[in-house]
């Protein structure tokens, strides 16, 4: 009987210890921390992803509503697929979207293919009879900036390049 005491004494001992206050405070607050850096990482992961409003005048003569997925983007009820290229630096989305370098937001670039012949709203195109071949965004809270481009090749986002780039087709915003 003295053993089956002695193990009833250390699980009971145990037990007190796990349910002290100060180990389950800090029990709380590490699983609260676990989930703030999951929601926050889903967060900046997918920051550009989703249905968006028409914001602006020319999003809501050309694209209206879109939405963003990893593989496809949809302007007035039609899907392109899209690829994800790489994140914008804070230079590139101050130079396309005339944002300040140290705003608290995020974009991407990425690649696709909506052809010139493809009208949209009120028989608007994205960039007149090119097709559309790159996608830049631009998120900054509810707000997203989007910037079509045509041509083969990468646009370089300097302020430089693209004043004297004829491959910018036009920027739009759109909100949640």
């Amino acid at each position: 009987m003295s053993t089956k005491a002695g193990q009833l004494a250390r699980r009971l001992l145990k037990y007190r210890s796990e349910c002290h206050p100060q180990n389950m405070i800090r029990g709380i607050l590490r699983g609260a921390t676990a989930c703030l850096i999951l929601a926050l990482s889903l967060t900046a992961a997918a920051q550009d992803k989703g249905y968006w409003r028409a914001a602006s005048s020319n999003a809501n003569e050309i694209t209206g509503d879109l939405s963003i997925t990893n593989d496809k983007i949809t302007i007035n009820f039609d899907s392109f697929p899209i690829a994800q290229i790489r994140p914008l630096k804070p230079s590139e989305s101050s130079a396309v979207f005339d944002e300040d370098p140290g705003a608290r937001g995020g974009g991407y670039l990425y690649r696709l293919n909506v052809p010139g012949a493809r009208r949209f709203l009120h028989k608007n195109s994205l960039c007149g009879s090119d097709d559309t071949q790159w996608l830049a965004t631009y998120v900054e809270g509810r707000a997203l900036h989007v910037a079509f481009f045509s041509g083969a090749d990468m646009p370089v986002l300097t302020p430089e390049a693209l004043a004297n780039s004829t491959d910018v087709c036009g920027t739009f915003s759109y909100s949640r």
